[in-house]
C-alpha cells in the first residue's frame, strides 16, 4: 500500500494550478443519465472517485471516453441497461448516491445501494428518500437498497421544503424535478457552488431552473433535455488547502485557476491568523510572513465556513500563537485527525462538537495514518511543517480528492514522495 513521507521545514515558494472540482464533476456526470444525447464535461480532475463514478455509469449502461490529456470526459448514456447501482460500487464512495435521481427520472425505476465513503458522519439518507416521495415516487429500503419507483405518469412537480441544508439532498432532487411534469420548488436549497455548477449544466442541457445561487430553487419540468458541453469549475476546498500550506510553511504561493468569491469566508478566516492574501490577474497570492494568530472557526453551510476545510485550518492552528476553538457544525464525526496531530506534538483537547487548539512552538514529525479525505491532507500539511520526517500511511484517501498532490508540492519546493 502506498504512503507518503514528507521531510518538512521548507518554506513554500512557486506556482501550483488548481484542478477542477471533485465535488462538482460527480453530480455533473450523474446528470449525463437524464438524457440520451451526450455530455461532454471540460477542465476534469483525474482522482479516483472520478474514476469510480465512471465506472458505475459504465454499470449502469453509459458509454465513456476520457481525455485526461485534454482534460475532457463524454458521457453518452443513449441506452441505460439496468437501472440498478450496485453495492460493490457504490459502498466505496458516498457521492454515488446521485444517481438516484437522474435514474428515477429517466427510467421511472431506480434501485440504487445505500453509499459508503469517508466515515464522518451518518448524513443520512432519508432526505432524499422523502424528497422523491414527495414527487409522487414509492420509495423503500430492502437488502441495503434505496427502491423507488415513479406513478405510471411520471414524477410530479410540488413544492419541497428540505429540514437541513444538504448538497446531494438538493442535487438528487434537483435533478429528479427536471423531468418531473409541472413546477417543483425546492426550498432551504444548498447553495454551495458545486450546486450552481450543476444548475449552470443543466439549464445548459435544456432544465429549465430559476434561483440559482439562491436557497429556493423553482424547476419547470420539461419532457426531455439534450447533451451539452460544459466546463468544470476549479476546486475551491483543494485552492484552500494550497493556501493553508503556504501559510504554514511561511511560504509564498500563487494560485492559479481559482475563483475567488467562491471562498470568501475561507479568506477572511485565514486573513485573521496574519497572511497576506493578493487577487492578481494571474490568480490570487498566499503569503505568510508574520507569526501565526489564532482564529476561532464554527463550520456552517455556504456562504459559512466549509467543512471540508475545518481539518486543514486546525493543521495551521496547531502552529498558532494562543489558541483556537474550532466546531463542527455539519459532521458528527470529523475529528479522527485531532488523534494524528497530536502525534505530531499537537496540543489539542476535544469536547463534543468543539476542539480548543492551543498552539505550540513546533510539530515533529511522525507516523500518522489517513482516516478520511479532508484528514489525509491536514497530516500532509502539518508533515510540511514539521520537523523531521513525516510518514503518512493509507493515502488512497488522498487520491480521492487531490490530482498530483505530491507532484504540485513538490514544485513548491516540499520534499515530499510516494513510496
Amino acid at each position: 500500500m502506498d504512503k507518503i513521507i514528507i521531510t518538512g521545514g521548507r518554506q513554500l515558494n512557486g506556482d501550483v494550478k488548481v484542478s477542477g472540482s471533485k465535488n462538482a464533476v460527480l453530480p455533473l456526470m450523474a446528470s449525463a443519465l437524464l438524457t440520451d444525447k451526450c455530455l461532454t464535461l471540460r477542465n476534469i480532475p483525474r482522482l479516483s472517485d472520478l474514476t469510480r463514478m465512471s465506472e458505475l455509469l459504465i454499470c449502469l449502461g453509459a458509454q465513456i471516453s476520457e481525455n485526461f490529456d485534454e482534460k475532457t470526459i463524454r458521457i453518452c448514456a443513449s441506452h441505460i441497461k439496468s437501472p440498478t447501482a450496485p453495492y460493490d460500487i457504490v459502498n466505496k464512495m458516498r457521492a454515488s448516491i446521485v444517481v438516484l435521481g437522474p435514474l428515477l427520472a429517466r427510467c421511472g425505476v431506480a434501485k440504487v445501494s445505500l453509499p459508503g465513503g469517508c466515515a464522518i458522519g451518518a448524513r443520512p439518507v432519508n432526505i432524499h428518500i422523502d424528497g422523491l416521495r414527495l414527487l409522487g415516487a414509492d420509495v423503500f429500503i430492502d437488502g441495503g437498497y434505496i427502491n423507488a419507483r415513479a406513478p405510471k405518469n411520471g414524477l410530479i412537480g410540488t413544492t419541497i421544503t428540505l429540514p437541513i441544508v444538504t448538497v446531494t439532498g438538493t442535487e438528487n432532487i434537483l435533478m429528479a424535478s427536471v423531468l418531473a411534469k409541472g413546477r417543483t420548488i425546492l426550498q432551504n436549497a444548498a447553495k454551495e457552488p458545486e450546486v450552481c455548477d450543476l444548475v449552470r449544466c443543466l439549464v445548459a442541457m435544456g432544465a429549465r431552473i430559476e434561483g440559482i445561487g439562491t436557497d429556493t430553487l423553482i424547476i419547470d419540468g420539461v419532457d426531455e433535455i439534450s447533451g451539452t458541453e460544459h466546463t468544470v469549475i476549479p476546486d475551491r476546498i483543494e485552492a484552500a488547502t494550497y493556501a493553508i500550506a503556504s501559510a504554514i510553511t511561511h511560504g509564498d504561493v500563487l494560485l492559479k485557476n481559482v475563483i475567488y468569491d467562491d471562498l470568501l469566508s475561507f479568506w477572511d478566516h485565514l486573513e485573521r491568523t496574519g497572511a497576506s492574501i493578493t487577487r492578481c490577474n494571474a490568480g490570487v497570492r498566499v503569503k505568510m510572513v508574520n507569526d501565526i494568530k489564532g482564529v476561532d472557526v464554527m463550520t456552517e453551510p455556504y456562504p459559512g465556513y466549509p467543512t471540508d476545510l475545518q481539518a486543514q485550518f486546525m493543521a495551521l492552528m496547531t502552529l498558532c500563537s494562543g489558541a483556537s476553538m474550532i466546531t463542527e457544525t455539519i459532521f458528527e464525526n470529523r475529528f479522527m485527525h485531532v488523534a494524528e496531530l497530536c502525534r505530531m506534538s499537537a496540543n489539542i483537547t476535544m469536547h463534543k462538537t468543539s476542539v480548543l487548539v492551543r498552539g505550540v512552538k513546533k510539530l515533529i514529525g511522525a507516523p500518522v495514518m489517513a482516516t478520511d479525505l479532508r484528514a489525509s491532507v491536514a497530516c500532509v500539511l502539518a508533515g510540511l511543517a514539521a520537523t523531521g520526517e513525516t510518514t503518512v500511511q493509507r493515502v488512497y484517501h488522498l487520491d480521492r480528492g487531490y490530482e498530483q498532490l505530491e507532484h504540485k508540492l513538490s514544485n513548491c519546493g516540499a520534499i515530499i514522495a510516494r513510496v
